[in-house]
């Protein structure tokens, strides 16, 4: 099992900024952080949950939902075992709780953190 903590969420006004963080350990056995791709998704009141960014286990190659292409960017540390999202130029739309997401390489299993609440209005 993989425990994932987000923080970091809060309430900003449009065109803010925020930094989410999510801390990842396991205590049952050796933890090798860098294998695990590691997402960001978000779910609105009322809508699906949707994938907001990912980054694989390197770090090297990342994906964004379009719809934040510009204004997030996802970043990991490995020697830490923390991935981030950086949130600039806010939006209404972007409020959301937002969870932390890794998947297992040697399987199929995927492990979620609790969320964050991210909150955009004036």
């Amino acid at each position: 099992q993989v425990v994932l903590v987000e923080s970091g969420g809060g309430s900003v006004q449009p065109g803010g900024s925020l930094r989410l963080s999510c801390a990842a350990s396991r205590a049952a056995s050796r933890f090798t952080f860098s294998l695990y791709n590691m997402s960001w998704y978000r779910q609105a009141s009322g809508k699906e949950r949707e994938l907001v960014a990912k980054i694989i286990g390197a770090g090297n190659v990342k994906h964004y939902v379009d719809s934040v292409k510009g204004r997030f960017t996802i970043s990991r540390d490995n020697t830490k075992n923390m991935v981030y999202l950086q949130m600039s130029s806010l939006k209404p739309e972007d409020t959301a709780v937002y969870f932390c997401q890794a998947q297992s390489p040697y399987g199929s299993s995927q492990y979620w953190g609790q969320g964050t609440q991210v909150t955009v209005s004036s």
